[in-house]
């Protein structure tokens, strides 16, 4: 009966949003198919969803919490926040249209044996993730699965170019973004993104079954005592439906500008989506045909639309370049990919980074970015680089420090963007940031806040200060700083290193990894994984 519903029932709309679906049960003796969800987390261009729903058989959509994967680092304190809250998101949409979301606790192998067990699952599919270890995982589940004569089958459902498809001309990866980026340009837009299943027939499950699935509050995701996740619900409304609302806003209101004001904290220019597409709650597809159906609206657009557009269509393709180098180099977040970098200097000042983390190191942006991060779970990428610039090269702290304060306290935290944009401003990484480039925060303030807003909205203390004077109050005179109620050393920190002094210290520091030349190997073989399986017809 399941099967007679055809594979017809996938819609294939281009704008990737959904679409109404019909929906309805099926009895629980019926071989079902299971969909795993991971960082997936939406209905719309979710190619493991669409394939079981296109099967005609009943679904089991799950998810899985292992807190203690084998070589995976657990998720910080935001990011669960936010994962917490997606699930929630997920599982309201999933009921709407007939079905739920099974939330199952333990070893991720073992337990999706069992639920194939229990449920008499005829098929398995899942889209594929990119850390070693993960890859490892599914791999020998796959293996296992097909023993049993399980259908498994997985699916891109995370990158615009999985990582093996896009080498340079001698079969490696590529070092410099410019390059690896005109490769992925040459090989076309990707496939358009599906709609949401037009239909989907969801598996009733059994009472046992229920009775042992876990609760999302029982996951323990989000904080309880204390809360203090008031600031990131203010901010970041979660789920697919968010993740739309604010792809189109961004496109109808921000687009023309971005280019010209991305790099301006006060300004709200820039997509946030980054959380979104962090947890799968949009798609890079959905985004990218979005992004070229907007700048293309009114035939070729303005030639600020389309600067604009060139420049977002290319920060998506950092995001992609940073899940190169995780697969390529398995131990982004702890190696320094430049090993001459092994010999830097760092400096252990613990009193340096509990500054820089509190947002009480006395430079006004850097202060602004980092109580924006505490309070909200994100960061402008502007002042992203300038905070990290500071704690690695005004402080000369490791930049796995500043690396490790991120994933815990960034909605957005992400395996493959924060290391490598840690390793990429500490000049340690693929195609980094020049040793000797050194933001001075005072400049950065000034060229890109220079009315101060951003500064007033996060360092209050300072908003009496004029303009000229809120990115550097220690210039103030004292009948300024009176007039302001700024009390430098009370109620503002003087600054924790001088500019010039830390400049110059740094460049010493730096000149003791012979400029930071060559490159770490990769760790990964190239014919392992899920190259190998794609030549096989991509079905890692």
């Amino acid at each position: 009966m399941a099967r007679a519903l055809c594979r017809a029932n996938v819609s294939r709309s281009r704008s990737g949003l959904p679409s109404s679906s019909a929906s309805s049960r099926a009895s629980s003796n019926e071989a079902p198919a299971i969909v795993w969800f991971r960082d997936d987390l939406r209905l719309a261009d979710q190619p493991a969803l669409a394939q079981a729903a296109a099967s005609g058989l009943a679904l089991i959509c799950v998810w899985i919490h292992d807190p203690h994967a084998s070589g995976e680092r657990p998720e910080g304190g935001a990011a669960r926040w936010w994962r917490h809250e997606s699930l929630r998101a997920l599982d309201v949409a999933l009921t709407a249209r007939g079905g739920r979301l099974l939330l199952l606790q333990g070893d991720e192998a073992a337990t999706l044996n069992a639920l194939v067990a229990e449920t008499g699952a005829q098929a398995v599919y899942w889209n594929r993730r990119y850390g070693a270890a993960q890859r490892a995982v599914d791999s020998a589940l796959k293996a296992s699965l097909r023993e049993r004569g399980v259908d498994v089958e997985s699916f891109n459902g995370q990158l615009l170019n999985e990582p093996w498809t896009v080498l340079n001309q001698s079969g490696e990866p590529f070092r410099v973004f410019s390059a690896y980026w005109r490769a992925c340009l040459r090989m076309g837009d990707p496939p358009p993104p599906q709609g949401e299943p037009e239909r989907m027939i969801f598996q009733s499950l059994p009472a046992r079954l229920t009775q042992r699935a876990s609760t999302l509050d029982a996951l323990g995701l989000a904080p309880r005592s204390p809360d203090w996740s008031g600031g990131l619900r203010a901010a970041w409304p979660a789920g697919e439906e968010a993740a739309l609302e604010r792809l189109r806003a961004f496109l109808a209101t921000d687009l023309d500008s971005y280019a010209g004001e991305r790099d301006e904290p006060g300004d709200a220019a820039t997509s946030r989506l980054s959380p979104y597409l962090a947890v799968g709650a949009v798609s890079p597809r959905q985004v990218w045909a979005a992004l070229r159906a907007a700048q293309h609206a009114h035939g070729r657009g303005s030639a600020r639309r389309a600067t604009s557009a060139e420049k977002f269509a290319s920060e998506l393709g950092w995001r992609e370049f940073c899940h190169y180098q995780r697969y390529h180099y398995a131990d982004l977040a702890t190696r320094n990919l430049r090993p001459a970098f092994d010999a830097m200097p760092w400096r252990n000042d613990a009193a340096g980074l509990k500054a820089w983390q509190r947002g009480l190191t006395g430079y006004p942006l850097v202060d602004a970015g980092m109580r924006e991060l505490w309070r909200t779970g994100w960061m402008h990428n502007r002042v992203r680089m300038v905070v990290a610039s500071f704690l690695t090269k005004h402080l000369l702290i490791d930049w796995r420090a500043g690396e490790s304060w991120f994933w815990d306290t960034l909605v957005d935290a992400d395996p493959a963007s924060n290391p490598a944009n840690w390793q990429w401003v500490a000049g340690s990484g693929v195609d980094a940031a020049p040793y000797f480039r050194i933001f001075n925060p005072v400049l950065q303030g000034q060229k890109f806040d220079p009315r101060g807003a951003y500064v007033r909205q996060w360092v209050p203390e300072l908003a009496g200060l004029p303009d000229a004077l809120v990115h550097q109050p220690w210039k103030a005179s004292a009948r300024q700083l009176e007039a302001a109620g700024v009390r430098l050393g009370k109620n503002y920190p003087e600054p924790v290193v001088e500019h010039e002094l830390a400049r110059q210290r740094a460049l010493e520091a730096y000149a003791q990894t012979g400029k930071a030349k060559g490159f770490a190997a990769s760790r990964e073989g190239q014919k392992q994984g899920p190259r190998q399986d794609a030549k096989q017809g991509g079905k890692a």
